[in-house]
């Protein structure tokens, strides 16, 4: 699986990144190999795969001859009761077989042969069968490269939300270092009357409030946790050691953004033509079918005995032995058809179903293709309206961090209450989270324009 990544990445290195690039560290990529390693559906899509080579494999064989032993042995005992015409002999006028005459016989038989038999011509079934297997195994690729695009934006964006939580995690230290500084100055001015109670009390309900977002984001950073695990099978300390730096993803060029390598549209395609060979090989089934047999036979009548009725010239019956009567080794070559030339319009219901399917597949690539231009065009105007955000709101945050500064000094000197002062605390950890939110969002909007091109890997640079 390591392999094909790498390969992959080599392939298509050379020019995406002049338009667009997914910058990640390598301990991040590693963890992308992982849950690709791990994924379930990959793995079942992978064996879907495996099962439809095989079932290839198996309609091409139909042209390897079969070879068939078999061997049989019986003892029969019984009467054999016949009624011919009666026979007169000419000089004692005795008349032989009169009516119905039975024959007392038993014996032993054995046949054994060795045959070999194959087809010749089908009407092009096999050929088109086991080309519209071929059609649907690259069908069946080509979902699986899609469901390999979804794990890796499934990882980044699980990754991304964890460093989101840091991110927050940092702000509200650095708050919290701030207002433990104000907390130590206000407790000493109320312990000498420069200050009153009331500004102590606001400035530990604003650090509680803070532990309170701090307990918040443990909760959802052990969930996080989970979620990488099952995504990639890293234990917490794994996931902890993974570096993952959140910067805005670039797209430069508008020319990428296309949804012709969209596997999804790769795969319907494959599969339409999977059923343009089914419908090929219906028709085939109005030719006959020719095939070659050949092979060698032994029969043999051994140990047998023949009793007749009374014989009137001898006034008694005859037992006639019988030791040996072999017909062997007998070979055997030859020719057979099998031509059904009317089959009740069975064939041609699964011819018309089979336009159907086809016509059924064509509609759905239609439609599709618009949805996916439809999202492609919506992921990436979500996309521009981001980038302009994320200006904002960093112009947002270096005014929220100067009001910051300014307002300490202006409480210090008695210019504002503490209800300013803490006003401004909470202005910087709004505008700083919610500049580092909009980069998520903008990362993953990325993601999802270059998913709905189909080629996400191809991006991905370390």
């Amino acid at each position: 699986m390591k392999k094909r990544i790498l390969l992959c990445w080599a392939v298509f290195s050379v020019y995406p990144f002049l338009y667009a690039q997914i910058d990640i560290s390598p301990s991040l990529y590693e963890a992308i190999e992982s849950a690709l390693d791990k994924s379930n559906e990959i793995r079942h899509r992978q064996m879907e795969i495996e099962k439809l080579q095989l079932q290839e494999k198996s309609v091409w064989n139909t042209y390897v001859p079969k070879v068939e032993g078999t061997a049989l042995y019986s003892y029969f005992d019984g009467r054999l009761t016949m009624d011919i015409p009666t026979v007169t002999t000419p000089s004692e006028n005795i008349q032989l077989f009169e009516g119905k005459t039975s024959f007392d016989n038993y014996g032993n038989i054995f046949h054994g042969s060795i045959l070999a038999k194959t087809v010749i011509f089908s009407g092009f079934q096999i050929v088109n069968g086991a080309k519209a297997i071929q059609r649907k195994t690259e069908g069946m690729q080509h979902l699986l490269d899609a469901g390999k695009d979804v794990v890796v934006r499934e990882v980044i964006h699980t990754f991304d939300q964890l460093t989101l939580l840091d991110e927050a995690e940092k702000v509200i230290n650095g708050s919290e270092k701030r207002l433990a500084a104000e907390a130590s100055r206000v407790g000493r001015a109320v312990e000498q009357g420069l200050a009153i109670p009331y500004d102590r009390d606001k400035i530990s309900l604003a650090r509680l409030e803070l532990k309170m977002r701090r307990t918040e984001l443990k909760g959802k950073r052990d969930v996080l946790y989970q979620k990488i695990h099952y995504l990639t099978g890293y234990s917490r300390e794994q996931a902890v050691n993974v570096q993952n730096k959140v910067t805005p993803y670039l797209i430069t060029d508008e020319k990428i953004l296309s949804i012709a390598g969209k596997q999804e549209i790769k795969a319907l395609e494959s599969f339409r033509e999977a059923q343009e060979y089914l419908l090929k090989k219906e028709k085939g089934s109005y030719f006959p079918t020719i095939g070659a047999f050949g092979g060698l036979t032994y029969s043999s009548l051994f140990d047998g005995s023949f009793t007749t009725p009374t014989i009137p010239l001898l006034d008694r019956s005859l037992n006639l032995g019988l030791n040996q009567a072999t017909l062997g080794p007998n070979w055997l070559i030859g020719l057979g058809l099998r031509w059904e030339i009317f089959s009740g319009f069975e064939r041609h219901h699964k011819i018309s179903e089979a336009k159907i399917n086809v016509r059924q597949l064509q509609d759905q690539i239609d439609d599709t293709r618009e949805k996916l231009q439809l999202l492609l065009d919506n992921n990436y105007a979500n996309v521009r309206v981001l980038n302009e955000k994320i200006e904002i709101a960093s112009q947002q945050e270096k005014i929220a961090q100067n009001n910051v500064n300014i307002s300490v000094k202006q409480y210090q000197q008695g210019l504002i209450g503490i209800s300013e002062r803490l006003e401004s605390e909470n202005d910087l950890l709004k505008s700083s989270m919610n500049r580092v939110n909009i980069i998520i969002e903008q990362r993953q909007a990325t993601l999802e324009t270059l998913l709905a091109t189909g080629k996400l890997m191809h991006f991905i640079s370390r």
